[in-house]
């Protein structure tokens, strides 16, 4: 159940002559009050023939008129206004139950609290099966206005109980970090000008889209500019940037002015000092030795940024930052993704939107990487190898799986929504990627002995979910992969050890085709290479160790590479 309080201005009559009326597509039928602040006496126009809306407005007006003429000065804005309905697959609900359930809202909201013979004015109209709408006015019969603030989150938890008590769909509590609902003419003014998304969708998009593209307020205005979405920038004295509001072209108001939408009014998450923060949070200087070492291609640095995403998570703010930069690491793949895979990843982005804002505040700096890894992808990446996107898309799964888990144990029932639903176009994208690899790798399968060695390696580096991996469709793939690895230089029991312990299994839908991802990605330069490249920056570490252990007295520390593997069977 839906209510969604609206503001309604100072006009009574003009919102009754709504209730009682056809409605704009005639859907209006049989308008009667069901319930009300004082139900003998009230003129209803929609059962009495002698009642008028006007006589209706009137005696609900009351209180404000008396207001009015002690202060000498009109309350504005006095019409609060309420429509409640229920889901489409809710069973028909009563008059008197949805009476009830009226008065309940107008006590949970603070029109009219339980006991309070001086509260407000209210009816609430019966116009269709599904829903009402409740009309008060916002004087109580003492002259005081009614304390409203915050009423939104009590009516949505009133909600939820009524859920509850009358057998109704339950939905999830808000927390205020929500995008607005779209309002009937927003809906009606997009079916009309033929539009697929309505305005602050489109511009939401839009912006979000511009995220990984910019490091700085400024930039992130010229670049919304220059894709055609009108821009009204708000600048101190001293120029600087102090908010801004941004239209779509076209979406014009009844003058044909154009209609501007501030970014916090789109989505909680896109106001300036939210952007400003997650742009300009610095970035920490990279140690000389880790940028000489960091993978080849911007693919791979988003992989490896996303194989320790969960390490940092045991701190919330720290969290928080992670998945609202991983909601930009989403939102430039899918710009850079093959066709086959784009819809999927804009989709999943377009989820995963909600997962990342919560009411915990996040430390931005801590998500520099994967920042860095978005921009990087959006600027520096030329179109990926198959094993390179395919390693990524199969490690965003794992993260949106990692940010669901962690908006679970939160209680973030919106947020872990969003993250389940991008998961499924990810799953959906990760498949697409990996199919023309793994047709490659099964076309080549190596001979009966190596794969039953191979099998051992298996049992033996990952026994807990070896049954699994060897009965998966995958396996024979994945007997490829580690021929192949063993063939320039590795040892396929450590690449199995090391790819398992980059992110459990135990989730996976496939394990044989995560670890060939992760065994692609890991094990594509020769050993030998790797084991030059690690012994090159242990001596280069802190000058010469060796030497520095001699002057203090210490005897040197030997490093040895581990021992060869032992013969095996050709392919």
């Amino acid at each position: 159940m839906i209510a969604a309080i609206k503001p309604a201005g100072s006009n009574t009559r003009g919102l009754l002559g709504y209730l009682y009326g056809p409605g704009r597509h005639d859907e209006h039928l049989d308008p009667h009050i069901v319930a009300g602040f004082a139900m003998l006496g009230l003129p209803d126009p929609g059962r009495d023939e002698n009642a008028t809306l006007t006589e209706l407005a009137r005696y609900l007006d009351e209180p404000v008129r008396l207001r009015n003429n002690e202060f000498g000065q009109k309350v504005t804005d006095h019409v609060w206004h309420c429509p409640v309905r229920a889901a489409p697959e809710d069973r028909y609900l009563s008059d008197a139950e949805w009476g009830e359930i009226a008065q309940r809202i107008v006590e949970a909201a603070g029109i009219a609290p339980p006991g309070d013979d001086l509260a407000c004015r209210w009816i609430a109209v019966r116009h269709a099966d599904d829903h009402i709408h409740i009309l008060a006015t916002t004087v109580r019969e003492d002259g005081h206005r009614p304390k409203l603030h915050d009423s939104g989150l009590r009516v949505g938890d009133a909600c939820r109980e009524i859920e509850k008590d009358y057998g109704l769909r339950r939905l999830k509590k808000g927390d205020r970090t929500g995008a607005r609902r779209p309002t009937q003419a927003e809906m009606h003014k997009a079916e009309r000008l033929g539009w697929e998304q309505l305005s602050r969708e489109w511009l939401q998009d839009r912006i979000r889209a511009a995220m990984p593209h910019v490091s700085n307020a400024e930039e992130f205005i010229a670049y919304l500019e220059a894709d055609g979405i009108e821009v009204k920038a708000r600048r101190g004295p001293s120029g600087d940037l102090l908010g801004y509001a941004v239209g779509r072209p076209g979406d014009l108001s009844e003058k044909g002015e154009q209609i501007f939408h501030s970014g916090g009014k789109i989505a909680p998450d896109l106001s300036l000092p939210k952007i400003k923060a997650r742009l300009e949070s610095g970035q920490p200087a990279e140690h000389p030795i880790a940028r000489r070492n960091r993978p080849s291609t911007p693919w791979h640095q988003a992989t490896e940024a996303l194989d320790t995403l969960h390490t940092d998570f045991a701190d919330d703010t720290h969290a928080q930052a992670h998945i609202a930069a991983l909601g930009e690491l989403l939102q430039a793949t899918a710009q850079n993704a093959p066709d086959n895979l784009r819809t999927e990843l804009r989709a999943a982005s377009t989820a995963f939107a909600r997962a990342q804002r919560s009411q915990i505040r996040a430390e931005d700096r801590a998500a520099h990487a994967l920042r860095s890894a978005a921009r990087d992808i959006v600027h520096t990446a030329t179109g990926p190898d198959g094993s390179a996107l395919a390693a990524l898309v199969a490690a965003l799964v794992w993260a949106a799986i990692v940010a669901g888990r962690w908006h679970e144990a939160k209680h973030h029932a919106h947020q872990a929504d969003a993250a389940r639903q991008a998961v499924q176009h990810l799953q959906t994208a990760a498949d697409r990627a990996l199919a023309p690899t793994l047709a490659d790798l099964t076309a080549r399968p190596p001979r009966d002995q190596a794969r039953r060695v191979l099998a051992n390696d298996v049992r033996a580096a990952i026994p807990d979910q070896a049954e699994r991996i060897l009965t998966d469709p995958a396996w024979p793939a994945l007997v490829t992969v580690l021929a192949d690895a063993e063939a320039r230089g590795h040892q396929p029991h450590q690449l199995l050890k090391e790819a398992a312990a980059q992110r459990e299994l135990t989730t996976a839908r496939q394990p044989a085709r995560v670890l060939i991802t992760r065994i692609q990605h890991t094990g594509r330069n020769p050993a030998r290479n790797r084991l030059a490249e690690a012994a090159r920056m242990q001596s280069t570490m802190a000058g010469s160790i060796p030497a520095q252990q001699a002057r203090n007295g210490q005897p040197p520390v030997v490093t040895t590479l581990p021992p060869q593997r032992q013969h095996r069977p050709s392919r």
